[in-house]
């Protein structure tokens, strides 16, 4: 008898779950590609390509730029053969910009500080991520410059 009992309750429960369904609240549309009704979108994004910061370091090569140490400073938005130049010396901040004439390895780098100094550079580019050259400061100190990524 309790057989028969444990049967009829396994039927049951298996009859009462047999009868629950679950209904999508979105039909599915995996691998059924877009509605025809529904004409799909094309979104176009323009990739701009990451702007290169290239690092700038000068190293004291005379009496006169001793004292100030080494320079760290960037060159930066460096397009069309033209970006800025910006660095500290000292306790002055200088700013310009760095040129280079399309197809050519040589480019010049000009800056200004805020307290009257003045700094002027030549270099030349051995490949695309690295350059090396000199800088003149209006006070007499000369530096070796190295650009790099």
């Amino acid at each position: 008898m309790f057989k028969v009992k444990g049967l009829l309750i396994a039927a049951s429960v298996a009859a009462m779950l047999s009868a629950c369904y679950v209904v999508p609240i979105q039909p599915a549309t995996a691998g059924a590609g877009p509605s025809p009704r529904q004409p799909s979108q094309v979104v176009i994004t323009e990739v701009v390509a990451p702007r290169l910061v290239y690092t700038a370091r000068l190293y004291p090569t005379n009496d006169a730029a001793a004292p100030i140490g080494r320079i760290v400073g960037t060159i930066s938005n460096f397009e069309k053969g033209r970006g800025e130049f910006a660095f500290d010396a000292g306790k002055e901040s200088y700013t310009g910009e760095a040129t280079r004439a399309p197809g050519s390895s040589k480019g010049n780098a000009n800056a200004v500080g805020n307290k009257g100094g003045y700094a002027k550079c030549d270099y030349s580019m051995s490949s695309a991520e690295l350059g090396a050259g000199t800088c003149t400061f209006s006070n007499g100190a000369r530096f070796d410059l190295h650009i790099s990524i």
